[in-house]
């Protein structure tokens, strides 16, 4: 009993031959597999199909469980009204995996909208199985904004869910890969999306779950994937298992890349405990980047690891290099973790009299004063990577032609209303990308004359 099997399966909705109309003779060897997957899922005679998909009720920092008995769904808005699916779903399956996301501290379950029909990426998984398993119930999980890590140690709890339920279940992580494999589809070509398809599947392949962690959230948005959190679920129902890949298929002539793999539980394999040895590598390159960091970064880190004891501001130390106790200047102070952000707060002008105070009070204020972010708690500081910014004093320009997105920062203003995006950062490559932002973080309307002012910064590590 338990996690008996998973499948990654893409969802073209042109698989089906009434929505394709010969057009799926072009992915003839994803409709062959596809039907070898459905054959080997139904041969595993699970009781319950947890399905994966990045078309679900989604949100950023919740990860959603289906409520409700039933779902059903068709493929009406695809132009094909003549096939209905429904389903019943096993609640207490959904019960049960949310009880262990929470022990798990992980946020996830019911709450939310209310949708009891199912997207395409459930859909098409269902109109394959079905014709070899009319009898399961299904437990319906969306993807959300969290870490690629999170989505991991959730698959983990689904497997804990499974056991202790006593259940035989199976896994189908629905997601497309890299839609920018060519210019000529839907999406354009990018050099991250067929690179992001090989590593992909080649690790599929050697079923090697540890080359997940790996993939930063810059790659994966480059290559334009939709799949890569349902497949970390799906991974982290293997934590500490043996599992034998089934690699079937991969194609991408639309652009898309379509890959379809699916992997057999073999039994407990310690050695494969890959979230445990992700987070000790992730603590070691953090400490070896904090053991190198400048005075400046220090300061941040000891700032918010006395907050987080003493529940106040630390007194500047005097310690520091003459240049912090005697010089005022604006700080944005950032956290990351685990390559994303974790929190930032600044001031575009000096509010403090020197500029150690300007990174003691801005690093609290990252750490717990971030609305985008639950407060750090101590257990992550380990886990931080930390930069300071120290902005030289505003200019104004003219337009986007005076800015340049690697060297300078933006700041736009309307009235009282002001936005400000800092330089060089990973995804933005134009000054209307910069604006485009700024103008969004502050609430101000693109078509208003708005103003523009660059700065740059000086970046301690």
């Amino acid at each position: 009993m338990g996690i008996v099997g998973a499948y990654a399966l893409p969802h073209p909705p042109l698989i089906i031959p009434q929505i394709g109309k010969g057009e799926e003779k072009k992915i003839q060897r994803t409709v062959e597999a596809y039907d070898q997957a459905a054959r080997e899922i139904a041969s595993w005679e699970p009781e319950t199909l947890v399905i994966i998909s990045p078309h679900a009720v989604m949100y950023q920092d919740y990860i959603h469980i289906a409520p409700g008995e039933r779902a059903f769904g068709s493929f009406e808005s695809f132009g094909y009204a003549g096939v209905g699916i429904g389903v019943s779903c096993d609640l207490a399956m959904g019960e049960m995996v949310e009880k262990k996301a929470r022990e798990a501290g992980i946020a996830a379950g019911g709450l939310g909208r209310i949708d009891d029909s199912i997207d395409h990426g459930g859909l098409i998984p269902l109109y394959f199985i079905r014709r070899y398993l009319p009898d399961f119930q299904v437990c319906r999980i969306s993807v959300s904004g969290l870490g690629l890590s999170e989505h991991y140690r959730f698959g983990m709890c689904l497997r804990a869910a499974a056991e202790a339920l006593g259940r035989r279940i199976a896994i189908v992580a629905s997601g497309d890969l890299s839609h920018h494999l060519k210019d000529s589809g839907v999406y354009s070509y990018t050099p991250q999306g067929p690179a992001f398809d090989k590593r992909l599947t080649d690790d599929f392949k050697k079923g090697d779950f540890m080359d997940f962690f790996r993939f930063s959230e810059d790659f994966c948005q480059s290559a334009g994937e939709c799949g890569m959190r349902g497949f970390m679920m799906m991974a982290g129902a293997f934590e500490e298992r043996k599992v034998k890949p089934r690699f079937l298929s991969y194609e991408g002539p639309f652009g898309v890349g379509y890959c379809v793999c699916g992997f057999l539980d073999q039994g407990p394999d310690p050695s494969r405990g890959f979230y445990r040895l992700w987070k000790k590598e992730r603590r070691d390159a953090a400490r070896e980047i904090a053991g190198r960091s400048d005075p400046y970064v220090q300061l941040a880190r000891r700032s918010i690891q006395y907050y987080l004891k003493e529940r106040h501001t630390m007194e500047l130390p005097e310690d520091l290099p003459c240049e912090m106790r005697e010089k005022q200047a604006g700080v944005f102070v950032s956290l990351k973790k685990e390559g994303r952000l974790r929190g930032c707060i600044g001031t575009i002008e000096p509010t403090c009299g020197r500029l150690g105070e300007e990174i003691l009070y801005n690093a609290v204020g990252a750490a717990i004063g971030d609305p985008r972010f639950p407060p750090v708690q101590k257990e992550e500081l380990e886990e931080l990577v930390i930069t300071v910014d120290v902005l030289s004093e505003p200019q104004p320009v003219s337009g986007p032609e005076d800015l340049d997105p690697r060297r300078y920062g933006v700041i736009v203003s309307y009235g009282n209303l002001k936005g400000l995006l800092l330089p060089d950062l990973e995804g933005i490559h134009t000054p209307q990308e910069q604006i485009r932002i700024a103008l969004k973080k502050a609430g101000i309307p693109s078509a208003v004359e708005y103003k523009l002012s660059r700065f740059e910064v000086t970046r301690h590590h």
